[in-house]
Parts: C-alpha cells; structure tokens; sequence
C-alpha cells in the first residue's frame, strides 16, 4: 500500500444542514462571481468549456412550484421514507456498520442524511458522513477521499446519490476507485447507493421506480444551501477540495431542513418493511443485478431524434428536472401525460416554452433533450 504523506486539512463549515448531519468536504467560494445565464452557460459547454468550471444562475421559483414542492412532499412523504429505510437497511447488510457514508453532492447529500439517520435510529449507530465532490469527465475528490480516510481509519466508503440517470456518475465513480488504487494501492468498492435506480445501473438501491422525489423539484434550496461543485485550476489547488458556493442570501427560501425532518419522521413507519424487502433483495441478488437497461432508451432516442452527443439526453425526472432549470431544453419526452410523477416537469416547461411529446416506449417516467446547437451558433 502506498503511504500517502499529504495531510488534508479539516474544511470550515458550510451549508444550512447541522454539523451532526452532515460535513460538506468543499471549498467556500462564495465570494467569487461563477454564475452565467443558461443561455451563455449551454454555449459553452458545447464549445468545449467544462460544466465545472462555472455555476447555472439559481432558478428562482414561483409561488405556483414552490406549492407543488410542498404538496409533493406531503404526498410522497412515506414513500421516499422507505425507498430510503430500504437503501440503509442493504447498506448495513452489505457493509456493515463499520462504514463512512460519501454523499455526491448535491442531490447525494439529503439522501445521505437520510440514510444516517435512518441507522442511528434503528441500529443505534452513528456513521460519520460527508458530502463531496464528483465530476462527469474529471473524476472523483481525491483530497476528500483522503481527508476521510485519514480520519477514519479501517472504515469502508458507501458513496451514495439521489437516483440514477444514464448511469454517468456510476461510470465515472468506477473509473475513479480504480484510479485511486492504482494511485494509493487504496481499494475502495465502487458500489454507488441511491434512493430511485431507474436506469438499473446500481445494485444498491431503495427501489427502481421513476417516482418524483421532492429534493429533485428544487436547487440549493432543498441541498443546504450549496451549489454544484466546482473544479477550476485558477481557484482549487493540490491540497484543497473541489468548491462551492453556499448561497446564505436564499436563506428564507430554505427547505433543505424541512424535507430531511419531514422524511425521517416517517421512518416508524417503514421499518418492518423495508427489514423486509432488504432481506428479500439479499436472498434473490437475480433482482437487484445492475442491467444497465435505461442505456437501451437513450440509445434509441439517439438513433430517432439525430443526436450525436449521449451527453444532451438526460433520461428520468430527476436529470429532466435539472435540463429545465439549468440548461436550454429542446424538447421532453414523457411517458403519458397523466403520470403524477411529472406534475412539476409539465409546470417548468411550460413557464420555459419547452414542448412536450409523448415517448409511450420509455424506461423511464420522462426524458430531457438539450438543444444541440452547430459549431457557432448561439441560443
């Protein structure tokens, strides 16, 4: 085993979570302007800049979303509470409780509090969590994988995320842990926990039903106030964590809490049944094999709409979701028009003038389509 002699210091708090919940390894960088309209933003990206090395302006939503939001949590309350209890009852079966939860930020870390809070109540144990950075075509925060294994010795990893898409972040995470033993002759299991797994790429999971859950209708405002990371050479150096910035103006708006608090009131619930359903998906591990079978969808929808690029096709509501509030949309493709699930998609993009087509075919319950744009054009 390679002996690694870099310390990585402790980072300053961020974020609205409480410190016993949650540790963000991120550098605050707050203070910086990173912010481009989506428009600016989308050309870009597709001229070649990495989505890292700048921040979407934060969706500001209307009163109309912000109900929606609240309803939806209402509505949905227990059953997000058992695909999560589900999650955390596979995680100690499978790892034990001698685990340190890695939540991918952003849509990772209220699923990650919700895991941990989940084992400290039914297992009476209390495992150190920490949200960080991970990202499509730069790999994983080594300085943070580093920081908790330093501080935590003979403890495993359990990365864990909001839900699966293409299943990107899941090949990226692979490419990392192998990266990372060849590095440090460190291995670490590339097993990514989720709460939904539409695209079946994990074998970890709460369930793999395309079901909205609540923290994908919002931004910062449901994720401790932080944003996406960032990794730009100008602002992260050797030694420091990927960055973000925690937006403590939205402080009002702020529902990161609420939807934590409201969820984890809902485990009583759950228990017996999830004990259950995670018993079963260990008995018959035929159930829970990662087939990858979302991959089939996107390419097809390739092949029927003429897009070159896997990148610009965003399968599931919860990728959908981030099209509409962050990048510039083409077009949505849902599954029928009357699933509830997607109330909150067929709101943003009628508020964004994006047309809605029915795809009856699709894994999922919708999929967005970011405008490809030529080489010069603008939005």
């Amino acid at each position: 085993m390679t002996v690694i002699n870099r310390i990585i210091p402790a980072p300053a708090p961020l974020g609205s979570y409480k410190n016993e919940d949650v540790v963000f390894l991120l550098k605050d960088l707050s203070d910086i302007p990173l912010e481009k309209g989506n428009e600016d933003r989308e050309v870009a990206i597709q001229s070649g800049t990495h989505y890292s090395e700048m921040l979407p302006v934060e969706y500001q939503p209307t009163d109309e979303y912000i109900q929606l939001f609240h309803s939806t949590l209402a509505a949905s309350a227990k059953k997000v509470a058992a695909a999560a209890a589900v999650t955390a009852e596979l995680i100690v079966r499978k790892r034990g409780l001698n685990t340190i939860i890695a939540s991918l930020a952003r849509a990772g870390t209220p699923i990650g509090i919700l895991i941990k809070r989940y084992i400290k109540m039914v297992y009476n144990h209390d495992l150190p969590h920490y949200s960080i950075s991970i990202i499509r075509g730069r790999g994983i925060d080594e300085n943070a994988l580093l920081f908790m294994l330093q501080n935590h010795s003979g403890l495993d990893i359990q990365f864990v995320d909001g839900w699966t898409g293409k299943g990107a972040i899941r090949n990226v995470l692979i490419e990392a842990c192998n990266l990372f033993e060849d590095k440090y002759g460190i291995t670490l299991s590339d097993d990514l926990a989720v709460l939904a797994d539409p695209g079946c790429c994990s074998t970890t999971f709460g369930t793999r039903e395309d079901f909205l859950i609540p923290s994908a209708c919002l931004n910062s405002t449901v994720s401790g106030l932080m944003s996406r990371t960032v990794l730009h050479k100008d602002l992260i150096g050797p030694n420091e964590f990927h960055g973000a910035k925690y937006y403590k103006e939205w402080l009002p708006n702020d529902v990161s809490n609420l939807f934590v608090d409201h969820i984890s009131n809902q485990f009583k619930n759950v228990i017996e049944k999830a004990k259950s359903e995670a018993d079963s998906l260990i008995r018959n591990p035929s159930h829970n094999i990662a087939t990858w079978q979302g991959m089939k969808d996107i390419r097809r929808i390739q092949e029927e709409f003429g897009i070159e690029n896997v990148d610009l096709v965003k399968p599931g509501i919860g990728e959908t979701t981030r099209v509409l509030l962050r990048r510039v949309p083409w077009k949505i493709l849902v599954n029928r028009l009357d699933n509830p699930n997607l109330k909150h998609i067929l709101l943003l993009a009628k508020e964004r003038n994006v047309p809605v087509e029915m795809y009856p075919e699709l894994t999922y319950s919708c999929c967005g389509i970011i405008k490809p744009l030529k080489v010069g054009e603008q939005v």
